[in-house]
């Protein structure tokens, strides 16, 4: 099917078409597996596999020092300088080992301590050793795909995404249905292998005729360029992580595992509909904030972009609320503890989204102090008010978190923001 006239000249366009059908087919298949698991495992396991899915995203993180957005970054500065971009792979390798050992050999040494921290439970310690070992294709698949997304090769890296994530779909449900949530954990913990091979075989020929490996030499060049990344990493993915993981852990000991899971289920839901905006920021938001040097434009983009998303998020958010128990009965049958969960997380959603405009000035013009402490912050509200609101509200108390947290997160972002333009105004001034 041939894509129309203004959405093939419009590379944006293009972009977010072929993104939108890859993220259609997965919301699909999502849906399915999620039922599937649901059905079989219960509350509980669903629970548990949304700690072992935090902790292969904080591995995503340390096996690689958190360098992902910095290959990001000069793979697309140096595309077209071949020796240049050999180099920032090749300190993103040497990143990656020194990565992979430590992160291997912690989880190998303290699989008993971390299946009884995570799962309060010494069965699931061969999961960690299983990790141990599968970190490294953790770690090249990670940097691999980072070089993916620097050479803006959308076509084969939704290609990747959808098979790799077919392929992993299709393990998770042999494993189901052959050793049950054993089979399940073991799949997801192998998904990162899937996707390495994925890539290799998809995108192999091309990462070899812009990295030349013939004269590959491991090098710390790029290293303090890229431990910048490291700390934006650290507090983007790996302590995010740990909090999600940290309260479900609450949840879990505080009330019960079943608790657990219907937090877990919500918040499924809430991340697939929010990747819709996560595409939108990264296509549009950061390359617009890029190019603005003043707060008049910067105000005036904002507005405009406000007028022009938040009705149509408010929209869906509305109908998300009001069809919540049939999507529960779709999804997630008998999970009726979910649905008091709906109205704050939704809420906090929307808050989180009008906050996250105005936050992606901090990438856009590099404001890694602004982006850690703004982080920092949202982070810690979340895990404080989670421990307060839990012993009066129960799981409910989880989700009042969530919006509480943005509200005052929206406050500081706007501050920061302030903060920085006055900073502007006074050098312009000089």
């Amino acid at each position: 099917m041939k894509l129309p006239g203004f959405i093939k000249n419009n590379i944006v366009l293009k972009i977010t078409s072929l993104n939108a059908v890859v993220i259609f087919i997965r919301l699909i298949v999502s849906v399915f597996i999620q039922r599937l698991l649901a059905v079989t495992v219960g509350e509980a396991g669903i629970a548990n596999i949304g700690q072992i899915r935090n902790i292969l995203a904080m591995l995503s993180s340390t096996s690689t020092l958190g360098t992902f957005s910095g290959v990001v970054k000069y793979v697309s500065e140096f595309k077209d300088n071949r020796p240049e971009l050999t180099k920032v792979f090749s300190s993103a390798t040497a990143f990656l080992i020194i990565g992979s050992v430590i992160s291997s050999l912690v989880l190998f040494i303290g699989a008993d301590y971390f299946t009884g921290y995570v799962f309060d439970s010494t069965e699931y310690s061969y999961v960690f050793k299983l990790l141990a070992i599968i970190v490294p294709f953790i770690a090249f698949s990670r940097i691999i795909s980072g070089v993916v997304s620097g050479l803006s090769d959308y076509k084969k890296y939704a290609k990747i995404e959808l098979i790799s994530y077919l392929l992993a779909s299709l393990v998770l449900v042999i494993g189901l249905y052959s050793y049950n949530l054993d089979g399940v954990i073991i799949a997801i913990a192998i998904a990162p292998i899937i996707q390495l091979v994925t890539l290799i075989l998809i995108f192999g020929k091309t990462l070899n005729r812009y990295v030349k490996f013939k004269n590959f030499k491991l090098n710390l060049g790029y290293r303090n360029s890229l431990l910048a990344f490291t700390l934006m990493s650290f507090v983007s993915a790996f302590l995010i992580n740990f909090i999600e993981l940290e309260i479900r852990t609450i949840v879990t000991e505080d009330i019960n595992i079943n608790e657990a899971g219907y937090w877990t289920a919500i918040n499924f839901i809430s991340k697939n509909y929010m990747v819709f905006a996560t595409g939108l920021f990264t296509l549009y938001v950061l390359p617009r904030f890029a190019s603005i040097n003043n707060r008049t434009d910067f105000n005036k983009e904002v507005i405009n972009i406000y007028k022009t998303i938040l009705p149509i998020f408010f929209a869906g958010m509305v109908l998300v609320y009001l069809l919540r128990n049939y999507i529960i009965e779709l999804i997630y049958p008998n999970f009726l503890g979910m649905e008091p969960l709906f109205k704050w997380q939704l809420l906090g959603d929307f808050i989180r989204l009008c906050a996250l405009v105005l936050a992606y000035q901090f990438l856009a013009k590099k404001l890694v102090k602004s982006f850690v402490i703004t982080e920092l912050i949202s982070l810690v509200l979340f895990y404080v008010l989670t421990k307060i609101f839990i012993d009066t509200y129960g799981t409910e108390g989880v989700v009042i978190a969530h919006f509480v947290r943005y509200i005052i997160y929206l406050i500081v972002v706007i501050i920061f923001v302030q903060i920085y333009y006055k900073r502007q105004s006074k050098i312009d001034a000089l």
